[in-house]
């Protein structure tokens, strides 16, 4: 149970704060209003309240059922998978906490108002929200990690190696045998 208590608090803080910027959103804009605190900044950062029936920052339109069932087997694979994470693999365990919440924060919009509602405008990218973010950064995260650990392996069995050098262990015999 203690191994959940960590997903749990990353996803759910994901999940709290996508929910809560998306109610304010939803709130404050009419669908296609846009928000900007300053004007020299519009046209690089900006709030517009848009929808989604699609994956994340707008790809594949209309398959809103698809990424549904997919929300549902991903966040099922993460559950049964992040107690066998060994406990010093935190980048790994962080980025599936990430996953897990950009995936449930989105699903929560496809089951209670039948499409995501999207929000950060940055230039000519696609708007997206803080689910999407958090999925994005999760997979970062996740090549990160899956990155250290193999070079600390290279590291580790280079050390190995090196220790077991057969010209290093012929000297020490030569020495050993002239003593």
């Amino acid at each position: 149970m203690r191994d959940y208590l960590v997903l749990l608090l990353i996803s759910g803080s994901v999940i709290g704060l996508d929910q809560w910027t998306k109610s304010l959103v939803r709130a404050s804009l009419e669908l296609g209003e846009m928000w900007s605190p300053w004007p020299w900044l519009t046209p690089y950062a900006r709030i517009v309240h848009w929808y989604n029936t699609g994956s994340a920052f707008g790809m594949f339109q209309g398959l809103g059922m698809v990424f549904t069932v997919l929300a549902f087997v991903i966040a099922g694979a993460i559950i049964f998978y992040y107690p066998r994470v060994p406990r010093e693999e935190w980048g790994l365990r962080l980025a599936l906490g990430l996953q897990l919440g950009g995936a449930m924060g989105n699903l929560i919009d496809r089951l209670t108002i039948g499409h995501v509602t999207d929000f950060v405008s940055v230039g000519t990218f696609p708007v997206f929200n803080v689910a999407d973010s958090s999925i994005t950064v999760g997979v970062g995260v996740l090549l990160l990690s899956m990155y250290l650990q193999e070079r600390a392996a290279q590291k580790q069995s280079a050390g190995q190696v090196k220790q077991e050098d057969p010209a290093d262990a012929a000297v020490q015999g030569d020495a050993s045998i002239e003593q």
